[in-house]
């Protein structure tokens, strides 16, 4: 199928929807090959800006997913609107749920020490059948490089998942691409922690009205200065119209 994809700021984002997301990781896994798969925010796009190597990995990523609601309103602001917010928290719900059903093994890779184990826990215990192929966690530091991917090969999974935030996650990725078992990976920031339940994410409401950063910016108020990428966001996308 022909990538349906926009541009905001220089980065490129496909226009997919969350089915359409989990059948092309689902398909990627099953390839024979390695494919990388980004969930874009706002705040990778600021920092993409100022970082080339960063915006080198999301330009060139097999699957850019548009995750986070500043996205949608800027493609709408464009004329190319995207048709579906895809959040990374959701989106490793959606595959961990197929992949339980297709035998497809996954690995968690990053967060806090036991943080992955405990996200294995909680979804081996949502979706019966779910095989975790390895959790660990590891640090981004180049050192570790050639342990940790000696460690995923060994497990060999369909699909890994990295939890080191960005742009650390998906600079590890590109940088480990070579040495890592042919499948899917992609980098999920927080996502152990919302899954396992070690973070709070906002209600239902909240996310439909896209005040998802304010919720997490009560709990979490040392994200402030992270947070100012969304109104800098803002203003590069109206200057560039």
């Amino acid at each position: 199928m022909q990538r349906q994809r926009i541009h905001i700021l220089g980065i490129t984002i496909d226009n997919v929807t969350m089915d359409e997301a989990v059948d092309r990781i689902v398909q990627f896994a099953a390839s024979g090959a390695f494919r990388h798969a980004v969930t874009v925010n706002p705040e990778f796009i600021m920092a993409a800006r100022n970082d080339p190597a960063f915006a080198a990995v999301l330009t060139t990523a097999d699957l850019a997913v548009p995750d986070g609601i500043g996205l949608i309103w800027a493609a709408r602001w464009r004329g190319q609107p995207l048709r579906e917010r895809v959040a990374g928290v959701d989106l490793v719900e959606q595959v961990a749920a197929v992949a339980a059903a297709r035998g497809l093994r996954l690995y968690l890779l990053g967060a806090r020490p036991g943080t992955a184990d405990a996200a294995a826990a909680t979804l081996t215990n949502r979706y019966p059948g779910l095989i975790i192929a390895g959790a660990y966690a590891g640090t981004p530091h180049p050192d570790e490089d050639a342990a940790i991917a000696a460690r995923i090969c060994e497990a060999a999974p369909h699909i890994l998942f990295v939890a080191y935030g960005a742009p650390q996650q998906d600079l590890w990725i590109a940088r480990n691409r070579a040495r890592l078992p042919a499948g899917v990976a992609m980098g999920v920031g927080g996502a152990f922690d919302f899954i396992c339940g070690r973070a709070r994410r906002a209600p239902r409401w909240m996310q439909r009205l896209g005040l998802e950063w304010l919720h997490r910016l009560y709990h979490e108020p040392w994200r402030w200065r992270r947070m100012l990428a969304l109104p800098r966001f803002v203003w590069a996308v109206l200057k560039e119209r």
